[in-house]
């Protein structure tokens, strides 16, 4: 599958995607840093001569994870938020890439908290303070310059192998809708950081007659995102670290994502 390539200005990222910030109420500065500039962001693969370009349909995608803790669960979710392109060979679709994007900013938490192990967890809640601590932590937040912000409010997943197709040929499969299952992998780059990321997927493909009108590509098992791996840390304000590490928020924050993702996508218009 192959998302189409991302802006110039689209670079660091987070969902899985990591969206742990909920429990910050540590105000301490740390050691002033320099923001790192960006690098480049990814290129879309080159796509097989036999494939074609699917565009992916913002609008109903989603994204999401829970980040469990012994005292904190934080619950991620950033709904309309994927686009990209696929670039399908649906006669063989091992040889299929693929560039998809999610929007950061579209990204909201919401937190469920006990004040012992013991207890039954409380009902989630909304804090407008947390999903401004969780957006300074990928620099995203409005104090943060503006080709900065650009730059990290995308996650980006390239789609460059894949295999454990359990069916290859979907021209030669039949009926209105034709279920796959396949194993993606690729890279993922968050927060300008670019880790080798694999996830087990679903396509399911609608038809009319013999052409594919539509996928819906859903993954069947989290894609773990790690915090560190991305360099999301505590941070007080764009290019200052809070004085609380990762390490130290120990019950209440999780140190990495279960990420999940569900779109779709169709044919792109020639």
């Amino acid at each position: 599958m192959h998302f189409t390539p991302v802006t110039r200005q689209a670079a660091r990222l987070s969902t899985s995607f990591t969206f742990l910030a909920a429990s910050l109420a540590f105000a301490g500065c740390g050691e002033s840093t320099p923001a790192e500039a960006p690098s480049a962001p990814l290129e879309a693969p080159t796509a097989p001569a036999t494939s074609t370009a699917w565009q992916v349909a913002t609008d109903g995608s989603a994204v999401d994870f829970i980040m469990e803790a012994p005292l904190e669960n934080i619950h991620g979710r950033a709904p309309s938020s994927v686009n990209g392109e696929l670039s399908l060979d649906l006669a063989n679709l091992a040889s299929s890439t693929a560039l998809v994007r999610i929007d950061l900013l579209q990204l909201e938490v919401l937190q469920q908290k006990r004040e012992t192990a013991d207890q039954a967890f409380g009902e989630e809640v909304r804090s407008e303070t947390q999903n401004e601590h969780v957006r300074t932590w990928f620099e995203i937040s409005p104090d943060a310059p503006a080709d900065v912000r650009e730059a990290n409010r995308w996650a980006e997943f390239r789609v460059e192998r894949v295999d454990n197709v359990s069916e290859a040929n979907v021209t030669g499969m039949s009926g209105d809708e034709r279920v796959v299952q396949a194993t993606l992998h690729g890279q993922l780059r968050v927060h300008g950081h670019t880790v080798p990321k694999s996830a087990r997927v679903e396509l399911t493909f609608t038809y009319e007659g013999a052409n594919a009108t539509g996928v819906r590509v859903r993954s069947l098992e989290p894609v773990s995102v790690g915090l560190e791996e991305y360099d999301v840390r505590p941070r007080s304000a764009f290019g200052t670290l809070a004085e609380r590490t990762l390490a130290a928020l120990g019950e209440k924050v999780a140190t990495s994502a279960p990420v999940t993702f569900d779109f779709r996508a169709a044919p792109a218009a020639r």
